[in-house]
């Protein structure tokens, strides 16, 4: 009886333990937290575009400019390009003169910050919370009321028009 017991309990342990894993993600489901991927560098050179992967996944920048979404006016969403989450909406855009696709604010959760040191001087970095591509670079020039510029590569971006 004592080794069916021990069987038992083991197998209820190892079933909440199981349950344990998995309760993250459907917690995270079920409040709209942003539940990570990941991807194989393979995986990611399948889906994006050689300049899409120089930027998402080994941080580069896009030519000052080179963006048609300097000239998107449209109402609608700017997503990450790898792995389509919301990270704009079109009225936290403006035009900062800079050559790339500005934003003074984003949505909430969707971005995640760090310190970049590759110019030599502290810069914040920012990456999509999803799947962690490269984005671009938080300055605190921006326009109220947030002071904030969210400085994005465009080829990072895929844009959803509204309607």
């Amino acid at each position: 009886m004592s080794g069916s017991v021990n069987r038992r309990v083991v197998l209820q342990f190892l079933g909440a333990g199981g349950l344990m894993l998995v309760m993250p993600q459907l917690f995270a489901k079920s409040i709209g937290a942003i539940v990570k991927m990941s991807k194989t560098r393979a995986e990611w050179k399948s889906i994006l575009t050689a300049e899409q992967f120089d930027i998402l996944r080994d941080e580069g920048t896009e030519p000052p400019r080179s963006s048609p979404l300097n000239k998107e006016y449209r109402a609608g969403v700017y997503h990450c390009a790898g792995c389509d989450l919301a990270l704009f909406n079109s009225d936290m855009k403006f035009d900062s003169g800079t050559g790339w696709p500005s934003f003074f604010t984003r949505i909430e959760g969707h971005l995640e910050t760090k310190q970049d040191f590759k110019m030599f001087l502290p810069r914040t970095e920012y990456h999509c919370a999803r799947c962690g591509g490269h984005q671009g670079h938080l300055f605190n020039d921006g326009p109220e009321p947030t002071g904030e510029r969210w400085c994005n590569n465009g080829v990072a971006l895929r844009f959803q028009p509204a309607d």
